[in-house]
């Protein structure tokens, strides 16, 4: 089950009109993090939401528009980039009871499965936390095309999905004494990507 709606996350009218200058976007690209957002909220004491993101990743993407089952991707992610705005919490996230970060150094993700329906994409791949790996589904929609200023071929994509952390084995918590628990065992993953198309020779 997919808890998350990244349409309904954020308004197509908040933003101006997204351009598409190729009908055609197949090729091989590389993700422009400078310009990418990789994140991710909690439920913090069942009443209020916490967000945070990775700020160091690199990935490649393989793109097929008319043979999408063609198309891969690949995200490595380093684990103590992890940053929430509070460095006490960064530090408990970076340590042994979540991440594990000097253990794990690198998150991963490689595609196993690409699948289009118009402008959107689900990619399944394996997703590799603190040392575990499992497979997930993320879906993306395709947000436009544009040639920047400095003639690259950018795309860009807006998904998300919804993890439970107990599967890659992120088990800490606490117990409230109104019940619940401090920490939610759902996390929304959130991916905003803007990718470059590599030069051609």
């Amino acid at each position: 089950m997919n808890f998350f709606n990244r349409k309904s996350d954020v308004l197509e009218h908040d933003f101006d009109a997204a351009t598409n200058v190729v009908e055609d976007i197949s090729g091989d690209y590389t993700i422009d993090a400078t310009h990418s957002r990789i994140g991710f909220s909690a439920r913090h004491a069942m009443v209020t939401t916490v967000r945070g993101q990775f700020t160091e990743f690199a990935g490649t993407a393989h793109v097929d528009a008319a043979d999408p089952a063609k198309s891969s991707v690949s995200v490595t992610i380093e684990t103590a980039s992890v940053d929430t705005g509070v460095a006490d919490r960064n530090a408990h996230l970076k340590s042994a009871d979540f991440f594990d970060a000097e253990t794990n150094p690198e998150i991963k993700f490689v595609s196993t499965d690409v699948v289009r329906n118009g402008q959107d994409w689900t990619i399944t791949g394996d997703l590799t936390i603190n040392g575990v790996s499992k497979p997930v589904s993320v879906e993306f929609e395709f947000t436009g095309s544009a040639r920047d200023p400095y003639n690259n071929l950018r795309v860009g994509f807006e998904g998300g999905t919804t993890i439970n952390r107990k599967d890659w084995g992120l088990t800490w918590n606490a117990a409230l004494e109104t019940g619940g628990v401090l920490v939610s065992e759902k996390i929304k993953l959130e991916f905003d990507i803007s990718a470059i198309q590599n030069a051609t020779a």
